[in-house]
């Protein structure tokens, strides 16, 4: 059967999926994890990708371009998010991706990087009628798609990550109260293009932020994606962990079970991220879908 692999390049994590397509049409995963390498770490600051965030990036990309082939796999496709989108120098980056693995990145639109995830959650979860949407929220952006059965009727993509947001607000750590209200009113008015959105039949949620805290309310370890898929994530279990990461220090979150050590410094930013979307939308609940961009890149280039 044929094998395919897709790398998606995020601000905070390169994510890396191998499938094999069955005769039938179904798909079958063979490898699908991610490594933290913080591409897009300073890019708020300076504009450009720092060398050191390059060079975690190159060895990360090295090895699963590596395992795509000891894997035989048939084309393998590489794509670049928010992260890349907004650095200066990102041309540079590509080329040295090239140099060292001959692997070509495809810098993605929002836009499409928003059609895409979709995709994977209506696949990935066999959603049918009803009207949803669908948001993505990385380290560098958060994705949205507004649809009605296989229709998308908007998708818009929002520069607003976990990444940069815990930067800008010291959510890296123990904060106060207060530290924290500020944050969220600042979070609430960068997402005023949700205000006046329907509130959807349903609502997906997607990204390291959301399976990571849906891991935790479930006490994975280790991670289960097959139990994270289609799990529910209501408000309670948002807040709480809000609170839980605000009186915390990353050592101590680094202690979480279910928390991907390597997300506690952005965990509680990503956790606001995902408050924020669903009071907007006047949600008390969404459900979690452990699909995203790579998934939908490999239904659309090889399905």
């Amino acid at each position: 059967m044929p094998v395919y692999a897709v790398i998606d390049i995020g601000t905070n994590s390169v994510k890396f999926h191998i499938g094999e397509r069955g005769a039938n049409g179904l798909w079958a995963t063979l490898v699908d994890r991610a490594e933290v390498t913080r591409l897009g770490e300073g890019v708020a600051e300076t504009g450009d990708i720092a060398p050191a965030a390059m060079e975690r990036t190159i060895a990360a990309i090295t090895a699963m371009a590596t395992e795509a082939r000891s894997s035989r796999a048939s084309a393998l496709i590489a794509v670049g998010t928010m992260g890349m989108r907004s650095a200066g120098n990102s041309d540079d980056f590509i080329a040295r991706v090239r140099k060292h693995t001959g692997v070509t990145i495809e810098v993605i639109p929002g836009e499409e990087e928003a059609r895409l995830a979709y995709l994977a959650a209506v696949a990935g979860l066999g959603l049918t009628d009803g009207r949803r949407v669908v948001f993505d929220t990385g380290g560098g952006s958060t994705q949205f798609t507004i649809g009605d059965g296989r229709t998308v009727d908007e998708q818009f993509s929002v520069d607003v990550g976990a990444v940069r947001l815990t930067s800008e607000f010291g959510l890296g750590g123990r904060i106060s109260r207060e530290q924290l209200d500020e944050a969220l009113t600042a979070i609430a008015g960068e997402f005023g293009r949700l205000d006046g959105v329907p509130s959807p039949e349903v609502l997906v949620g997607m990204g390291g932020a959301i399976t990571n805290m849906t891991a935790v309310m479930l006490g994975l370890a280790p991670y289960d994606a097959d139990v994270v898929q289609g799990a529910v994530l209501d408000c309670a279990a948002v807040n709480r962990q809000i609170e839980l990461y605000r009186a915390y220090d990353v050592e101590q979150r680094r202690e979480i079970v279910g928390l991907q050590p390597k997300r506690a410094d952005v965990i509680l930013a990503g956790a606001c991220v995902v408050r924020t979307v669903m009071e907007k939308l006047g949600m008390d609940a969404l459900t979690v879908s452990d699909r995203g961009l790579r998934h939908g890149v490999l239904l659309e280039r090889f399905g």
